[in-house]
């Protein structure tokens, strides 16, 4: 009878000590995880405050990304821009990969335009974060979807001032130029405007 004790008390050591690794992993997860935040928030905190500091255009050009909602929002975007000097060049219109008519407005407006002879504009597609009419509980899948497109687009062109006024497109967008701050690769000004 004695041996069976042995066996029991070893079985409840191995899972007692296995309950304490587990415990202990998940107490340093946990504060890695802290750490981790604190840290994010300090970076978010110090972008924010120098954000004032940004004056883009000190050496010339400033690298602009519009981004153009469809309907109204193109129409007030473009509205906007004709008040933009030849300074804001190259311009990078991005829009959602479903629409059609922003694209036909905006190259008639650039061609409207013609301030040099070369006209500095790309239009770039990214997925749609939100349908019209679309549940707000599936958008954030969309919005997750077009946050993927979004990240590779703006490290790659790397604007100085992102121009927006409030369509769904602009979230991953204005996310990934502030991402774009935290990690210290660019700072990036924001303008949103509402209705011109």
């Amino acid at each position: 009878m004695l041996p069976a004790i042995n066996s029991k008390k070893r079985k409840n050591d191995g899972s007692v000590w296995r309950l304490g690794v587990a415990v202990m992993t998940l107490l340093l997860g946990s504060l890695l995880f802290i750490i981790a935040c604190v840290f994010f928030f300090i970076r978010l905190y110090i972008v924010l405050r120098n954000g004032r500091n940004c004056k883009p255009g000190k050496k010339g050009r400033i690298t602009l990304l519009v981004v153009a909602g469809s309907g109204g929002h193109t129409t007030e975007i473009l509205r906007l821009m004709k008040s933009l000097s030849g300074a804001y060049t190259p311009r990078l219109y991005v829009i959602a990969d479903t629409d059609r008519m922003s694209e036909e407005r905006i190259r008639a407006f650039e061609k409207s335009r013609l301030l040099d002879s070369d006209p500095q504009f790309t239009i770039h597609r990214i997925t749609r974060s939100r349908e019209v009419h679309q549940s707000w509980s599936s958008s954030v899948l969309s919005t997750l979807n077009a946050q993927f497109h979004a990240i590779p687009l703006i490290f790659r062109v790397r604007p100085d001032m992102v121009l927006c006024n409030g369509p769904g497109t602009c979230v991953p967008l204005c996310i990934a130029g502030l991402l774009l701050g935290i990690l210290g690769i660019k700072k990036t000004i924001f303008l949103c405007s509402g209705p011109v």
